[in-house]
């Protein structure tokens, strides 16, 4: 009897909660957006009495149903998510927005500013916020890492206008070059952001704390049609190419750029208060050097000078000073005839706050980089072993992601190795990349030595030649995404990989592999899902054992121009959903079709799609 009145009970509630989820939908005029934010809301609401509240509120809105589906979805977020929430408004419309520089920014703002439970760092905390905000819809994910963390995100039109009303409203930013901001003048602005280029001598001395610029506001072009009268700029125009008036044209350009370095002065001198610098755009900013008085900036949390070309790429010592400094980013541009690579002083060891470091991919050979103080850092790449020492690798006993940029070979461990130190001491480290494709071999058994004291690593990445892969002792359990690029590799991998337990991910392209032949024995590759082939252009002949790779769901092959034919064991991979034939030859697919000498073996995938075939 009893067991009946809480059946009844239940139906109860599911058809009061069914007729109030239908009343609401009605408000949301048939917008998908709407109904998608609205599920967003009720999906943290789990009783009847909630489900009321939300509805009740939606009836008291005085605008469109839309709007107030949306205000509701902000209404309805607790204070922690708010200013998360507000701080998209500082971007573009339709910007793709990366999800790390949106967690440096959140945390070098304040806006995340307190570690979690459980011991959880300032970052943890902060992706937790962005996938709250993407779990209630109020934002989309763009694109995903191999293990599935949010890479990218961006905001609907709609929700976007809508952080941006509520931003306008509660004095959140400044958008200076969007007339419907009002101007700052007389206010005390906290964020300025521009989303075209600007001149920075129209921003006043206000107290502000970040500064955003979304597109190259330092730009010759864009100077020269503010400084040069119009007969100027048409001389300048008509006699760039002109041998006889070559000199003219140099002294106008050395004009421009002594006023592009007073943009950069005045900037530096002006706000002093300033906690974010960041120049955010994705094309190329211009301009002479970098001050000294940057180092007047005290207050830095955050320093982006990844987009600029600079004609005398040297640092200045002053760096130094910006003790406060959480994330740094130098990944200057060295491109053009003009350029070179960046020297960097010996500077660095004083910003123990860092937690974030972007070094350059080329630095002057005068550069010699200590970082061996810097106990908090996340995040290190580019690092080599030519501009930093290799023992203070070992130091950073918080480094979460690495890296390496350069020759890994064992003249440069030689101190560690002779003493049988670990390399890494972080127990961290989640994420390593080894880049060396241009600057000699990858070192096996140096690549063992250091895998061997990753013992939490998850992802992998190798791009250089090896020849040869560490035995598989040396990698870490743990690892679940390997990537390979380059190797050059002689002897088949996969009796190296298939042993590891947790390899969920394998991608091999671009020559990783040398060989004609590969097996996959069985009972191996138990967590595989994911497999690829990439233009792995000497492979002739690809065996799979049956009982390999119990797991696999997705499977690409691509540009193996020599493959003959699909190995018969994958007819008994029952889990494989979607298989992608890309940029291979025609015979090979005519094989896959029905009617084929292959089809058997492919003819239980739901999915199977050929593009670019040859």
């Amino acid at each position: 009897m009893n067991s009946n009145l809480v059946v009844s009970s239940g139906n109860t509630i599911d058809a009061r909660m069914e007729r109030l989820g239908k009343e609401m939908i009605r408000h949301c005029a048939g917008l998908p957006l709407a109904i998608i934010v609205l599920g967003g809301v009720l999906a943290t609401k789990n009783t009847v009495y909630e489900w009321q509240m939300v509805l009740d509120n939606l009836k008291r809105g005085k605008r469109s149903s839309t709007h107030d589906v949306l205000a509701l979805s902000y209404d309805d977020l607790p204070p922690y998510l708010r200013p998360c929430f507000l701080y998209l408004s500082v971007f573009p419309e339709d910007y793709e927005i990366e999800a790390d520089r949106l967690v440096e920014l959140w945390v070098a703002e304040g806006i995340v500013s307190s570690e979690g439970d459980g011991g959880e760092i300032m970052e943890d905390v902060a992706e937790h916020r962005l996938a709250e905000l993407v779990e209630r819809c109020m934002l989309q994910v763009g694109r995903r890492s191999p293990m599935l963390k949010i890479e990218t995100c961006r905001m609907h039109d709609l929700m976007r206008e809508l952080c941006l009303t509520i931003a306008k409203k509660e004095d959140f930013l400044c958008i200076i070059d969007d007339p419907s901001f009002p101007p700052p003048n007389n206010r005390a602005v906290r964020r300025i952001v521009s989303h075209q280029p600007i001149l920075f001598g129209c921003i006043k001395s206000y107290p502000v704390r970040s500064m955003l610029f979304f597109h190259n506001s330092f730009q010759v072009e864009a100077l020269a049609e503010a400084f040069l009268s119009p007969r100027m700029f048409k001389y300048r125009e008509e006699h760039e190419d002109d041998v006889n008036a070559v000199c003219n044209s140099v002294l106008l350009n050395v004009f421009l750029l002594w006023k592009l370095q007073g943009c950069w002065r005045h900037l530096f001198n002006k706000f002093k208060l300033c906690r974010v610098l960041d120049f955010a755009n994705s094309s190329d900013n211009e301009a002479c050097k970098v001050p000294s008085s940057i180092g007047n900036l005290i207050h830095l949390r955050f320093l982006n000078l990844r987009t600029f070309k600079f004609i005398w790429p040297w640092i200045p010592t002053s760096l130094g000073n910006l003790r406060c400094l959480q994330t740094l980013d130098l990944r200057i541009s060295n491109d053009g005839p003009f350029y070179g690579s960046v020297y960097i002083p010996n500077v660095i060891w004083r910003l123990e706050q860092l937690r974030h470091v972007y070094l350059p991919e080329e630095m002057d050979e005068k550069t010699k980089l200590k970082l061996h103080t810097l106990r908090n850092l996340q995040t290190l790449v580019n690092f080599n072993t030519k501009n930093c020492f290799a023992t203070h690798l070992s130091k950073l006993t918080n480094l979460r992601k690495l890296k390496l940029f350069g020759p890994f070979n064992m003249e440069d461990f030689k101190e560690i190795l002779d003493k049988n130190q670990p390399i890494i001491t972080s127990q961290y480290l989640q994420s390593l990349s080894i880049w060396s494709r241009f600057e000699g071999m990858i070192d096996p058994e140096l690549l063992g030595h250091l895998l061997s004291s990753c013992v939490n690593l998850c992802e992998l990445t190798l791009e250089g030649e090896m020849k040869k892969l560490p035995e598989s002792h040396h990698f870490p359990s743990s690892i679940a995404y390997i990537r390979f690029q380059y190797c050059k590799l002689e002897e088949d991998p996969m009796p190296t990989l298939e042993k590891l337990p947790s390899l969920r991910i394998l991608e091999l392209d671009d020559d990783a592999f040398m060989g004609k032949k590969m097996v996959t024995s069985a009972p191996c590759f138990p967590q595989l899902e994911s497999l690829a082939f990439d233009r792995l252009w000497h492979l002739e002949e690809w065996k799979v054992e049956e009982g390999a790779m119990p797991a696999l769901r997705h499977l690409k092959i691509g540009a193996c121009g020599n493959l003959e034919m699909l190995p018969d064991g994958l007819r008994f991979i029952t889990t494989l959903q979607d298989l992608k034939i890309e940029r291979m030859p025609k015979q090979f697919k005519d094989k896959m079709v029905q009617g084929g000498g292959d089809f058997y073996k492919v003819q239980h995938v739901p999915s199977v799609i050929f593009s670019n075939i040859l």
